[in-house]
């Protein structure tokens, strides 16, 4: 059984990293709640249409996902993670992580909001397999940040190589999985590519 002083110990410990990392944490609520406040004045929805929390929706091609806390493009939003740990290091390496961290944070925050946007769902419905698109619940798109900080994270802490691993895996997994991944969606959103919706269509039950 822990002793008092090792209870202490241990409550000491969070508070040095509280304080040392309060400045961070700080700075994701606020970005959190910006963004949840822009999408809300957007028409999102905290828990989509249906008003019900999830955590979990598997089935791409359900109207329940991009609502519930976490979906198969959870993948990708830890994809962009790693990879904006990536550029922020190529282009601003001298800059503390800690930094790097709340421009990938601004960044993503930025992307979130632009893809609830008239513009870029009526896009997705348009141009790629997200024909029923409606936008993402608050409560996804919140997860979806923390996606991204979590890949970012990962990035941060381990060699280069294995964010390099993690990534292939998570795409080609996805891929596998539900013919859709971060590159595939990338190209069908930029410029489409008539074979791969076809090719991912045929995943549809």
């Amino acid at each position: 059984m822990p002793s008092p002083s090792q209870h202490q110990s241990g409550g000491d410990n969070l508070v040095t990293v509280l304080k040392r990392y309060r400045w961070i944490i700080g700075a994701f609520i606020i970005v959190l709640t910006l963004t949840g406040g822009s999408e809300m004045l957007l028409g999102r929805s905290l828990f989509g249409p249906d008003n019900r929390f999830g955590w979990w929706e598997g089935d791409i091609w359900s109207s329940e996902n991009s609502q519930r806390l976490a979906d198969p493009y959870s993948f990708s939003h830890i994809g962009h993670g790693l990879i904006f740990y990536a550029i922020l290091w190529l282009v601003m390496r001298k800059l503390p992580v800690r930094r790097r961290l709340l421009l990938a944070l601004i960044l993503e925050a930025g992307w979130e909001i632009l893809e609830n946007s008239p513009l870029i769902i009526n896009r997705y419905r348009a141009v790629t397999i997200s024909l029923g698109y409606v936008g993402d619940s608050v409560l996804n798109s919140m997860s979806d940040i923390l996606m991204m900080t979590s890949g970012f994270v990962f990035a941060a802490r381990m060699r280069p190589g294995l964010s390099v691993l993690l990534l292939v895996l998570m795409e080609a997994g996805c891929a596998f999985w539900v013919r859709d991944n971060l590159t595939l969606n990338v190209i069908m959103l930029i410029h489409p590519v008539e074979a791969i919706r076809h090719w991912q269509s045929a995943g549809q039950p």
